[in-house]
C-alpha cells in the first residue's frame, strides 16, 4: 500500500486512499479508492463493454454484484444523468484499471468519481483488470470484498468467506418498484439522435423485476402506453387492466428464487401476448417447466455475437446474465420440425451450423422453438412459442452495441400484439435504422 501511495504522490491522483480487493479463493489485488469509502461484499463479475459504463453501473440487474470493467480507462466522457437506467444504484461495488477524473464531453454534468462518491459506491482503481478477468474466467465467478477501511488480508478473507452468496436469493424484489405506476419518460437530451416515438396504440403492462429505463423507453418508441407493476403482481390484477400485451423485464440474481413472478407468468401464457427480456426470458422458461444453469462467469458486455436461427443473421448484442436456460429441459425434440434430429445437442451452435431452428414439445404449452444462440459458447439466447403468443430473448435489444442490431424485437412485439403470425419476420436492416433521426422517413416518423 505504501508503494501505491508513493506512486500516486506526484500525479493528479495524489492523496487518494488505498483500497484492497480479496476474493474467496485468496486472490488479492491492491489499488486506490476513487469512490465512496467503506467495505462491500458481492459476486465479482466482469463486463467487456467498450463504452456505456454509466448504463452498466445503473443497471438494476447488477444487484448483489461487484462489477469489473475490462476497458482500461473508465470515466472519459463523464456522467449525463439522463442516461441512468435506474434512479437508485443496485451494484455492490466497482473495479476499474484507470479512472478518469477530468472528463471531456458536452453532455457531461459531473465526473464519474464524484458521481460514485455521491451515490455511495465503493470503487477500486489502479489494479490489473486483465489479471482479475482471466482469474474469473479460469476459476468462475465468486464472492469478493472491496475495502477502504480494513486493509488486512486475513481479516478480509475471513469476512468474504462468511458472506452471502447470490444463489437462492431473490434480488428482484429488492430493485422492483412497490406500487403500480404509469411510465412515459423520454429524455429530451436524447432527441438529437433518437427519432420521435410512434403514436401510442398498445396498452402494455410491464412487470418490474429490475427494469432498465431504456427498455421502457424502447417500448414507448414503438407505440406502447405503459403501466409498470411490481414483480409479484397477481396475474388476475394484470388481466384486469385489459392489456394488449405483457412485458417481462430484466432483473438480477438467481431466477429460480423469483417464483412469485414465474408462477404468475404461467397463468398469463395463453391469455395475452408476452415478451420477455433477460430475467423475463428466464421467467417464461421456468413457467414452462424448464431448468436453469449458473454460468461459470456469465455473459456481460456489448460485444456478444448471437445468431438468429430463423434468419441466419448474426446480431452483435449487449448482455448481462449469470444464469441461462437449458434448452433440452423444455421438452423432447420434434424431429419433423428439427431437421430430422431426434436427440438434443449440449452445444447449441450445432443448430447454427446446421441452419435449423429446432422445436421441442413442451408438456405445458405445446411447441417451443429455439430462435437465438450465443456463438461464443453455444447457450440459448431466445425462444418462441408456436402455439401461444409468447417469445423472449436472453440479451438486451434496448442497448446499442451493433448499434441497433436487435431493435427489431420491440417491433416484433407490436406485430405479435397485432396478431401477426410472422411477427419475427422483419427486415432487420431497415428496422435498425428507423429509431434514429437519420433513419426517419421524409415527412414523418417510422410506421
Amino acid at each position: 500500500m505504501l508503494l501505491i501511495s508513493s506512486l500516486l504522490e506526484n500525479t493528479s491522483k495524489a492523496g487518494l486512499k488505498p483500497a484492497k480487493l480479496v476474493l474467496e479463493d485468496g486472490l488479492v489485488l491492491e489499488g486506490y479508492s476513487c469512490g465512496a469509502e467503506g467495505e462491500v461484499f458481492g459476486e465479482v463479475c466482469f463486463n467487456t463493454s467498450l463504452e456505456g459504463y454509466l448504463e452498466v453501473i445503473s443497471d438494476p440487474s447488477y444487484a448483489g454484484q461487484i462489477i469489473t470493467m475490462t476497458y482500461p480507462q473508465i470515466g472519459n466522457y463523464g456522467v449525463n444523468l439522463d442516461d441512468l437506467q435506474s434512479d437508485e444504484l443496485a451494484l455492490r461495488g466497482l473495479i476499474v484499471h484507470e479512472m478518469c477524473f477530468t472528463p471531456s464531453n458536452w453532455r457531461s454534468s459531473v465526473s464519474l468519481p464524484d458521481f460514485l462518491s455521491s451515490r455511495g459506491v465503493v470503487t477500486l482503481a489502479g489494479v490489473d483488470t486483465r489479471t482479475l478477468t482471466s482469474h474469473i474466467r479460469d476459476n468462475g465467478a465468486q464472492r469478493g470484498v472491496i475495502s477502504t477501511i480494513d486493509l488486512d488480508t486475513e481479516s478480509l478473507l475471513t469476512k468474504v468467506r462468511n458472506s452471502e452468496s447470490i444463489v437462492g436469493i431473490n434480488l428482484a424484489k429488492t430493485v422492483s418498484r412497490e406500487v403500480k405506476e404509469e411510465f412515459n419518460e423520454l429524455p429530451a437530451s436524447h432527441s438529437f439522435a433518437i427519432a420521435s416515438p410512434d403514436r401510442a396504440r398498445y396498452n402494455v403492462v410491464a412487470y418490474d423485476c429490475g427494469v432498465k429505463k431504456s427498455i421502457l423507453q424502447g417500448l414507448i418508441r414503438v407505440g406502447c402506453k405503459l403501466t409498470v407493476v411490481p414483480w409479484d403482481t397477481p396475474a388476475e390484477e394484470v388481466l384486469a387492466l385489459n392489456p394488449d400485451g405483457v412485458f417481462l423485464s430484466n432483473g438480477p440474481g438467481d431466477p429460480g428464487a423469483v417464483s412469485e413472478t414465474f408462477s404468475q407468468v404461467e397463468k398469463l401464457i395463453g391469455k395475452v401476448p408476452l415478451f420477455g427480456i433477460c430475467l423475463g426470458h428466464q421467467m417464461i422458461s421456468l413457467a414452462s417447466g424448464a431448468k436453469m444453469e449458473k454460468l461459470k462467469f456469465g455473459h456481460r458486455g456489448g460485444n456478444q455475437p448471437v445468431m438468429n436461427l430463423r434468419t441466419q443473421r448474426v446480431e452483435i448484442t449487449a448482455q448481462n446474465h449469470g444464469f441461462g436456460l437449458l434448452f433440452d429441459s423444455l421438452g423432447p425434440l420434434i424431429p419433423a420440425l428439427s431437421g430430422g434430429e431426434e436427440s438434443h445437442h449440449t452445444d447449441l451452435r450445432f443448430w447454427a451450423k446446421a441452419g435449423i431452428a429446432p422445436v421441442v414439445q413442451n408438456e405445458k404449452f405445446g411447441r417451443i422453438q429455439l430462435t437465438h444462440v450465443n456463438l461464443n459458447d453455444g447457450t440459448a439466447e431466445g425462444i418462441a412459442f408456436l402455439d401461444q403468443p409468447v417469445f423472449s430473448v436472453q440479451y438486451h435489444p434496448e442497448a446499442n452495441p451493433g448499434p441497433t442490431d436487435s431493435h427489431y424485437l420491440f417491433t416484433a412485439f407490436t406485430k405479435l400484439m397485432d396478431g401477426n403470425v410472422d411477427y419475427l419476420d422483419i427486415d432487420i436492416a431497415k428496422d435498425r435504422l428507423a429509431g434514429w433521426v437519420f433513419g426517419e422517413a421524409e415527412g414523418g416518423n417510422r410506421a
